[in-house]
């Protein structure tokens, strides 16, 4: 990079924004300014290092060869001064800034969404982002912070580490079972209409459910979204397998065959490497730990809330997770 780097901290907050967003109207709305400011910063930043950050195009900006590569040290840049607001506060309700999680539909609205005001109550300066589109989002590109996740990454910049496992059985509701024909084994299941994902849009193995239960089972009803789902099964339209953690709410559910039938899925936290010590990020991942520490028994059926705590302390270790205390 040629030129005189004559920029500010605040221009490198500009650009991550940008970067991180791909999209100045949401960068704008992040920091809290206009759109036209954030524009204007962006461009004096390429005029004080030279080179072109950003290609800009009708869906918005994308990163160059020079700011993919900026990107890193601006990163480092930004973890550095956390911490060292951090060190100089030495609070937690002192950390500020934005944290975008990616996680599955049913994880984020029948777990995590009603745990945000605990959250929000012990870091009142953090805002969350919490995207749960059918896709899995790009950590690398940064299109997400940290993403909980059925399929670990087998390679790339990041951090893993298992959240919990989750038992899955098959359910209809009772007005349905009461008459229906009766299910006695596997192959019976085959007599009633199911309800599942759309096969060629399941985006992650871990929720190919039906051929696990049985092989000859076809959905009659599909959706990509599992509270579709649910809905289609308390209102009769067949049987579905659905996680423990989201059945145990509605009375009116019963498990088909358990003892014969129980799939078992499990969560991950993924995170950047170059994320990972960013205090506030930290925050959230501790905090994603805890929830689970603490709720375990609603994953895994059949365990009281005493035994699901002591069996997943024990699983861990010290109970909860430190993946964000691993160096980078």
């Amino acid at each position: 990079m040629s030129g005189n780097p004559n920029f500010t901290w605040d221009d490198l907050q500009y650009f991550l924004a940008v970067a991180r967003t791909g999209q100045l109207s949401t960068a704008a709305r992040q920091l809290r300014t206009s759109h036209a400011t954030v524009s204007r910063r962006i461009d004096r930043l390429e005029f004080a290092l030279k080179v072109k950050l950003f290609e800009r195009n009708p869906r918005g900006y994308v990163l160059t060869g020079m700011g993919q590569r900026f990107i890193e040290a601006a990163e480092r840049i930004e973890a550095e001064a956390d911490r060292l607001q951090a060190e100089i506060t030495s609070g937690t309700t002192a950390q500020r800034g934005v944290v975008r999680l990616s996680t599955p539909e049913g994880f984020a609205n029948f777990f995590f969404a009603d745990k945000i005001r605990s959250f929000w109550d012990s870091h009142p300066n953090i805002t969350l982002e919490l995207v749960t589109i059918q896709q899995i989002m790009s950590l690398s590109r940064k299109e997400a912070d940290i993403a909980v996740s059925l399929d670990p990454p087998k390679d790339g910049p990041y951090l893993t580490e298992k959240l919990t496992d989750y038992s899955l059985n098959v359910y209809g509701v009772k007005s349905y079972l009461s008459k229906a024909a009766p299910i006695r084994n596997r192959q019976d299941l085959l007599d009633h209409p199911f309800i599942g994902y759309i096969e060629d849009m399941i985006f992650v193995p871990g929720l190919d459910y039906l051929g696990d239960v049985h092989p000859g089972i076809k959905a009659r009803f599909q959706s990509s979204s599992i509270f579709a789902q649910l809905t289609a099964t308390l209102n009769g339209l067949g049987l579905c397998v659905l996680p423990h953690f989201i059945a145990r709410s509605y009375p009116d559910l019963r498990i088909v065959l358990p003892e014969e039938v129980e799939l078992r899925r499990n969560y991950w936290l993924v995170c950047h490497r170059d994320l990972v010590q960013i205090p506030r990020v930290r925050m959230v991942t501790d905090y994603i730990f805890e929830a689970i520490r603490k709720n375990q028994n609603a994953f895994l059926r059949g365990l009281a809330p005493e035994e699901g705590t002591r069996r997943y302390s024990a699983a861990m270790g010290r109970g909860v997770s430190r993946l964000s205390n691993r160096s980078p």
